[in-house]
């Protein structure tokens, strides 16, 4: 079975990760989106928020099975602990590449037995970002273009 973890902190999902999301779910058997604790980030939404609101979202999803699996830690080690043998990246610009390309470089000297793939970002997204969307967000700005209606919903829940 190709199991793929696709890793992120989803604070919140927007249409690049869907977009991600869809197409990583063509690739493997069994896809399980991790969802990262990562304090730095300072997360508008909770990790169970988080992990609900892609459930949600990915309920849709009939190519494959769809698994949300909240991580703290390496995602290296959420990886093993899911039984993932490749991670999935999205990449938006150069500057992903770069950060993204050091990472795999650390990954493989951890693990070699899990590969990471790398899928570019659909151009009508490359520009989202969660933490633009949360901005945009705040300061009474429509996020319509870049969340689906539901995530919006939230994302106003949070933001009045």
């Amino acid at each position: 079975m190709r199991i793929g973890l696709y890793p992120g902190t989803f604070d919140p999902i927007h249409n690049g990760h869907m977009d991600i999301i869809l197409r990583a779910a063509k690739l493997v058997d069994r896809l399980v989106i991790g969802v990262a604790i990562n304090p730095g980030k300072g997360p508008m939404f909770t990790l169970e928020e988080r992990a609900a609101i892609l459930q949600h979202e990915t309920a849709q999803i009939t190519e494959t099975e769809v698994v949300v699996h909240a991580y703290t830690g390496l995602t290296l080690g959420a990886a093993r602990e899911v039984g993932a043998g490749m991670i999935i990246r999205g990449l938006r610009a150069v500057g992903d590449f770069e950060v993204e390309f050091q990472m795999t470089a650390m990954n493989q000297q951890l693990d070699r037995d899990i590969e990471t793939v790398f899928l570019m970002a659909d151009p009508r997204h490359q520009a989202v970002a969660s933490r633009l969307v949360k901005e945009i967000a705040i300061l009474g700005g429509d996020v319509s273009p870049f969340v689906s209606p539901w995530v919006r919903d939230r994302l106003l829940e949070k933001t009045v």
